[in-house]
């Protein structure tokens, strides 16, 4: 058995969690990456330290690939990145349910497949660990005019479910918290104006996803962090500027 310490990240093929995978890396932790076709992004090279599973996140059976693809390749699970999530932007009138499913399947059931598994191998091990989940400041702090509702209600369930289990595997040093990004530098945002992306934080610029990896893993290797929401978004949860 590895004495490396192992971490799973989902949303995994570019964007925050390329980053992660790649960050991770560097740190000397062995990595499971999964995304839909992770095993087609060339956001990273092959490594030993590296593991790449392909499926959707919301299927319970991907997860359990994921988990215990970590536990017969490197030995252990210490810490999760649930990074994986989809976003959906229009007047609340217009979300379907079909949308609400959507969201509920890769932003929710995706938490709760994955995040299970890796909970269960944490207290086998007894070793403590990590959970840190992606989030976004407009759970509770909404923009006039920027209408994402039913995505905040899936976004927002995670910030409540990781401040409970927080308070819930304590005492097994299972630790849950939320980095919560404003604008990032990713395909995402590909093609939304660069200019107008800058207004929506006082400090008015974009992270970059250094920076939200940098978040990531402080939280990972902090052990007596839990239950905290970290906020990287250049001060707009803060209020109107």
């Amino acid at each position: 058995m590895t004495t490396k310490k192992t971490v799973i990240v989902t949303g995994a093929s570019q964007g925050i969690g390329a980053g992660l995978v790649n960050a991770f890396i560097e740190r000397g932790y062995n990595v499971v990456a999964t995304s839909r076709q992770v095993s087609t992004s060339n956001a990273f090279q092959a490594s030993d330290k590296l593991a790449l599973v392909d499926g959707d996140i919301g299927d319970a059976e991907t997860a359990a690939v994921v988990a215990r693809t970590a536990i017969d390749r490197f030995g252990s699970i210490d810490g999760l990145v649930n990074n994986a999530g989809i976003f959906l932007a229009k007047p609340f009138v217009d979300f379907t349910m079909a949308d609400f499913e959507k969201l509920s399947s890769t932003n929710l059931e995706g938490f709760i497949h994955l995040t299970q598994l890796v909970v269960r191998q944490m207290l086998t091990q007894k070793t403590g660990g990590s959970v840190v989940s992606i989030t976004t400041p407009l759970t509770d702090h909404p923009i006039a005019g920027f209408s994402a509702s039913v995505s905040m209600m899936t976004k927002g369930g995670i910030n409540a479910i990781s401040k409970n289990l927080a308070m819930e595997y304590a005492n097994q040093g299972i630790r849950f918290n939320i980095v919560a990004p404003g604008v990032v530098d990713t395909p995402l945002h590909k093609d939304n104006p660069k200019d107008f992306l800058k207004t929506l934080s006082p400090m008015a610029g974009i992270s970059n996803v250094e920076e939200i990896a940098d978040a990531v893993v402080f939280l990972t290797e902090a052990p007596r962090v839990t239950g905290e929401v970290l906020h990287v978004d250049g001060g707009a949860h803060l209020g109107r500027w």
